[in-house]
């Protein structure tokens, strides 16, 4: 069964820094790609971030030079380094996995709220 668990939300200040974390578990196949998504109260979820398996990265443009997503394939992880967060960054944050032929696998989220 495959399980991917996010861990590291939490209640930060603004300007503060978080890192999220996503192990994979049960996948046999290769990982194409990974990526972070967030979804705030009321609104859709969101691509933050994307890596792929040659380690080319995207951003959403709202995050950039301000968040930075790596993966170790070696351990089928990736992460998500927050800096600077803003109460904007506010949300549910989910990773995905995608493996051939675009096959798409998501976690149940980790909460990150920015707050004062």
């Amino acid at each position: 069964q495959v399980q991917l668990v996010e861990s590291g939300g939490g209640l930060v200040q603004p300007g503060g820094s978080l890192r999220l974390s996503c192990v994979v578990s049960g996948i046999s196949f290769s990982i194409n790609e990974m990526g972070w998504y967030r979804q705030a109260p009321g609104k859709q979820r969101d691509m933050v971030a994307r890596i792929f398996i040659g380690g080319t990265t995207i951003y959403e443009d709202s995050v950039k030079g301000r968040f930075t997503i790596s993966r170790d394939g070696a351990k089928n992880m990736a992460y998500l380094q927050m800096n600077s967060l803003k109460p904007d960054d506010t949300a549910v944050y989910y990773c995905k996995a995608t493996t051939a032929p675009d096959i798409h696998y998501w976690g149940k989220g980790t909460l990150v709220t920015v707050s004062s």
